[in-house]
């Protein structure tokens, strides 16, 4: 609204619904085109940034970003090593004296959903490599190259990144704005919370209900579901989730704060299906639930003022 901030989704430029499914490959997609958005906003005035990191296609670090505002990757040769993931194991410098100067009057804060670091079994080629279309040996392969890019940026801007919370997120472009831009990694439930006034809009709720795609046991990595519910924790007010699916360990998050987790998938179906009947199935699923709330409210009474309990298909 001041018209020197830019609100920026990486996704629109590096994310993953941008690739068909059977062309997804981290070690050479890239975050090429973030960079080229962040230039743009620049050159339109803008000098504060809030970019949104979630759902990426790459996990190349930052590097394409960066490249795009001008830093220079070179191998042992001094030549350029290319671009994606899989350039990565080759880097031996960085130079950074090209990029473009106005990026010192910037203010840079990343929307970050998750606390992975960098690398490592908990990091980005591990955790969020398989969803981006890499097999185990691929996986092995980022992982290793991410933490030679690492490597560098230690040595070459004496920064150490490898392990910093969010540094692996979206691809370890958490890493990239970090070391590149000097930005400031926030949750970006948190930002949500805070733009919304969600404490205080909850107040006083007897329920809150959450939700996300798929729920499983990275929903608790600072997803918004999981600070949703932490909030309302704050407030001792029950939480549900919903989801498209519930996937690997999703038990794991009663113990965070979510108190029962539905699947708006009833019956299989392709996941085209899904989405294309989603808000259908959504609403289904909230009936089911209120139905089970209702029940729940018909134990509290003693059994003498018991009735029925039938509640009309229509009725809710």
């Amino acid at each position: 609204s001041d018209g020197k901030t830019a609100v920026i989704e990486m996704a629109a430029a590096s994310g993953l619904p941008l690739v068909p499914e059977d062309k997804r490959n981290p070690l050479k997609t890239t975050t090429y085109g973030t960079g080229e958005l962040i230039m743009h906003a620049i050159n339109r005035g803008c000098r504060n940034f809030i970019i949104g990191i979630g759902g990426s296609a790459t996990n190349d670090g930052g590097e394409g970003m960066a490249k795009a505002l001008g830093a220079k990757f070179e191998d042992k040769d001094g030549k350029d090593i290319g671009l994606g993931g899989g350039a990565l194991g080759r880097l031996e410098k960085i130079d950074t004296s090209g990029m473009d100067k106005r990026l010192r009057e910037c203010n840079f804060v990343a929307a970050c959903d998750v606390n992975n670091p960098l690398c490592g079994p908990d990091g980005a080629s591990y955790v969020f490599g398989p969803q981006k279309g890499a097999d185990d040996h691929m996986v092995k392969v980022l992982d290793s190259n991410l933490s030679n890019y690492a490597d560098i940026i230690k040595k070459d801007l004496k920064q150490d990144i490898k392990n910093v919370p969010g540094s692996g997120a979206a691809g370890g472009l958490g890493a990239g704005l970090l070391v590149f831009l000097n930005a400031k990694l926030k949750n970006g439930i948190d930002i949500v919370i805070e733009t919304t006034n969600l404490r205080e809009k909850i107040k006083g709720a007897d329920l809150v209900i959450t939700g996300e795609g798929m729920i499983d046991f990275q929903t608790a990595f600072g997803k918004t579901p999981y600070g949703v519910a932490k909030t309302a924790k704050e407030k001792n007010i029950p939480v549900i989730a919903i989801a498209g699916g519930i996937g690997k360990d999703a038990r794991t998050l009663y113990d965070k704060g979510f108190d029962s987790i539905f699947s708006i998938v009833d019956k299989p179906m392709t996941l085209d299906e899904a989405i294309k009947n989603g808000s259908s199935y959504l609403q289904q699923t909230a009936e089911r639930i209120m139905r089970v709330i209702k029940i729940g409210s018909y134990f509290t009474m003693p059994h003498n003022t018991r009735t029925s309990i039938s509640t009309p298909a229509n009725s809710l």
